[in-house]
């Protein structure tokens, strides 16, 4: 008699492999879909700001507006990036019944969804990436001009002693190119991952791509004005027990991008602080850790 084995191949509750397939998956999709075409906007945006020369203006004023125009250019191209393309990945695979295909395989819902925002925050990181590469040598080119012609001029003049050459020069140096500012880039990648990791949670139950994008824009707008609302409610209710149990729900739900803000102050040469980097990190962790765990519970009940 013959006895036959039933051999089941074991499938791991969660597999990294599988993760980081989708996200490239989610990588080539978003890049086929042309959504880079901005960094063109960027370079010619930064290449022009560069480009003015503000006769009026000193050295040091002109490198600190290229560096205010470039990060907040970044700033708004990442969110609103995470937002876009966040926000087409779920109703695009729905259309295309891709979904449908990757849900019938050994894919869990929290794999997909993982690896969806991993695929959107690579590329998020690889565009700030080019961005601050692009600024940072327009800076040093606007930098080393600046120097040269600070220089001449402080030579030509008369009484002008070496150590006040310095002084000047070091005046240019600490609003240009400087190691401090690729902390301001993160800042902005760490409010684009709130942001895609919002946009995921809505996605998992919004009805089009259309109405998650507008829903994204009008969260972030509120998260901006996070501090300002709950003030305002508590001060115009006194106190009141529900209003601030209320005020507390809100601030979990939304976050308060205006805590990102603290890349501003590095923008134009403040000091880093690392308890705040630090902080913030473990904070934008949390969002992520929290929102995608609210987005598999909608997702789970959801029929594919």
């Amino acid at each position: 008699m013959t006895t036959f084995t039933e051999t089941r191949i074991k499938i791991p509750m969660f597999s990294p492999s599988r993760v980081w397939t989708i996200a490239t998956g989610t990588m080539t999709q978003l890049v086929r879909m042309k959504t880079f075409y901005f960094l063109l906007v960027f370079a010619v945006l930064v290449a022009a700001i560069g480009n003015i020369d503000i006769k009026s203006a000193s050295s040091v004023s002109q490198l600190e507006t290229i560096k205010k125009v470039s990060f907040g250019t970044m700033d708004i191209f990442a969110w609103l990036y995470a937002i876009v393309a966040t926000a087409l990945l779920i109703p695009r695979d729905l259309e295309d019944r891709t979904l449908y295909t990757i849900l019938s395989k050994p894919v869990r819902r929290i794999e997909y969804l993982i690896g969806k925002l991993l695929g959107v925050l690579v590329l998020i990181a690889a565009s700030l990436a080019l961005m601050f590469t692009l600024c940072l040598l327009m800076l040093a080119y606007k930098q080393s001009g600046f120097i040269a012609d600070e220089i001449k001029m402080l030579q030509a003049a008369p009484n002008v002693t070496t150590a006040e050459i310095e002084e000047q020069v070091k005046l240019i140096q600490r609003q240009g190119v400087r190691p401090e500012l690729a902390v301001a880039a993160l800042a902005s990648f760490l409010k684009s991952s709130v942001v895609a990791v919002m946009t995921i949670l809505i996605s998992t139950f919004a009805s089009s791509s259309l109405f998650t994008i507008i829903t994204s824009i009008f969260f972030f707008l509120i998260g901006h004005a996070h501090g300002m609302m709950t003030d305002f409610w508590l001060h115009k209710t006194e106190g009141n027990l529900i209003i601030r149990m209320l005020t507390k729900v809100f601030k979990l739900l939304i976050p308060d991008f205006q805590l990102f803000s603290f890349s501003e102050g590095i923008v134009i040469g403040a000091e880093v602080v690392p308890r705040v980097v630090w902080s913030m990190g473990f904070l934008t962790g949390g969002y992520l850790f929290v929102f995608l765990l609210i987005s598999l519970m909608i997702f789970l009940y959801k029929e594919f």
